[in-house]
C-alpha cells in the first residue's frame, strides 16, 4: 500500500505502522512462496513414478522405491496443507492482538490519541481509520492466501486432508475473510474497554477463542444433514467419498432413536426384544457431503459478520460514551 496514495489519518495510521505491515507483507509472500513451491517439489517424484512405467502392483526393488519415495512426499505436503491451514486459523486472532495492541490500545494507555483529536480528527473519525486500514488490507490479503492454499488441495498429486478437516475448512472458502474482519472488531472493542495494551491483547485473544470454539462446535448444525435409512437386518450403503459423518441411530416409524436404545445390552434376545417393543423399522445415517461445503461455508460466515457489525457498533458506542 504506497503511502502517497492515502491522505489524513489513514496515512498517518500506515506509516506508524509501517514496520509491522511490511513484516506481514513478507510474512504472506513468504507462505504464497512456500505453498507453492511444495507443490511443485512434491510433483516431481509423482511424475518420475508415472514415467517409469511402474505400478502399485509391482513389487520390484527399483519400483517400491520410486513408490515411497512418493508416498513419502505426499505425506510431506499433507503435513504442510495441515500446518499452514493451522496458521490460517490462527490469523485472526493475531490481526485482532495487534489492534487491540500497537494500533489501538497502546495509544489510549499512553494519551497519543490526543494529539490526532486535536488536530481537527474526531474521535469517531479516528477509531474508523484504526479499522478501515487493516480491514482493507485484510480483504485484499486473506482471500489471496486462502485461494493459495484452496488451489494446492487440487493438486492431483496431494494427499490432502478432508474438506471438512478442521484446519481445511478454517483456511478455504468465505470464512478466513469473516474471521480476520472479527478479530480486528474485536481488537478495537477490547482496546476500547480495557485501555490497556497487554490486557486488551490477551482479551481479544480470548474472546475470539471461545467465539471459534463455538462456531467450531455448532457447525454441523448450521445446514440441513442428508440422511440415509436402511431396512432392519440389511446391510447399509456405503456413504459417498469425502463425507463427513454426523451421528446414527434407530428409526421407529418416522420417530429418529438413539442407537444406544437397545444395543447397549449384548444378549441378542434382549436386543430383539427391544426392537419390537420400539418398532424399530430400520436404522438411519445422518451425514454431510461435500456438496454442503458452500451451504455451511456461508452460513457460518454470515454469523461471523453479524458478530463483526455487532462488535463495531459496540466499539463506536463505547467511544461515544467515554469522549463525549
Amino acid at each position: 500500500m504506497s503511502t502517497l496514495a492515502l491522505r489524513g489519518p489513514a496515512r498517518i495510521v500506515v506509516l506508524q505502522h509501517r514496520r509491522a505491515l511490511w513484516i506481514a507483507g513478507a510474512l504472506a509472500l513468504a507462505g504464497v512462496a512456500m505453498l507453492m513451491t511444495a507443490v511443485w517439489w512434491n510433483s516431481g517424484p509423482a511424475d518420475t513414478y508415472t514415467d517409469s512405467g511402474c505400478s502399485y502392483m509391482d513389487t520390484s526393488p527399483r519400483c517400491l522405491a520410486a513408490l515411497d519415495d512418493v508416498l513419502s512426499h505426499q505425506a510431506w505436503l499433507r503435513d504442510v496443507l495441515r500446518y499452514t491451514g493451522t496458521a490460517m486459523m490462527v490469523l485472526p486472532a493475531a490481526i485482532g492482538v495487534f489492534v487491540a495492541g500497537p494500533m489501538i490500545g497502546r495509544e489510549l494507555e499512553s494519551g497519543t490519541y490526543r494529539l490526532a483529536w486535536s488536530q481537527s480528527v474526531s474521535p469517531a473519525r479516528w477509531l474508523l481509520t484504526k479499522l478501515t486500514v487493516p480491514a482493507a488490507i485484510t480483504v485484499v490479503a486473506v482471500p489471496v492466501l486462502s485461494a493459495v492454499y484452496a488451489w494446492c488441495r487440487t493438486s492431483p498429486d496431494t494427499d490432502r486432508p478432508a474438506w471438512y478437516d478442521t484446519s481445511v475448512y478454517a483456511a478455504t472458502g468465505t470464512l478466513p475473510t469473516a474471521s480476520a474482519l472479527l478479530g480486528i472488531a474485536l481488537g478495537a472493542l477490547a482496546a476500547l474497554l480495557v485501555r490497556r495494551t497487554l490486557v486488551a491483547m490477551s482479551v481479544t485473544a480470548l474472546v475470539y477463542g471461545a467465539v471459534a470454539l463455538a462456531l467450531g462446535a455448532v457447525r454441523d448444525s448450521l445446514w440441513a444433514v442428508t440422511t440415509v435409512v436402511t431396512p432392519l437386518n440389511a446391510t447399509p450403503a456405503g456413504l459417498p467419498g469425502s463425507t463427513l459423518f454426523v451421528g446414527s441411530g434407530l428409526m421407529a416409524g418416522e420417530q429418529q432413536l438413539p442407537g444406544e436404545t437397545c444395543y447397549r445390552d449384548p444378549v441378542p434376545e434382549l436386543v430383539n426384544r427391544c426392537l419390537a417393543d420400539h418398532h424399530v423399522t430400520g436404522t438411519y445415517t445422518d451425514y454431510h457431503p461435500a456438496s454442503h461445503f458452500w451451504p455451511l461455508q456461508l452460513v457460518g460466515t454470515a454469523i461471523v459478520l453479524v458478530l463483526t457489525a455487532a462488535a463495531v457498533a459496540l466499539a463506536f458506542r463505547v467511544l461515544r460514551r467515554r469522549h463525549a
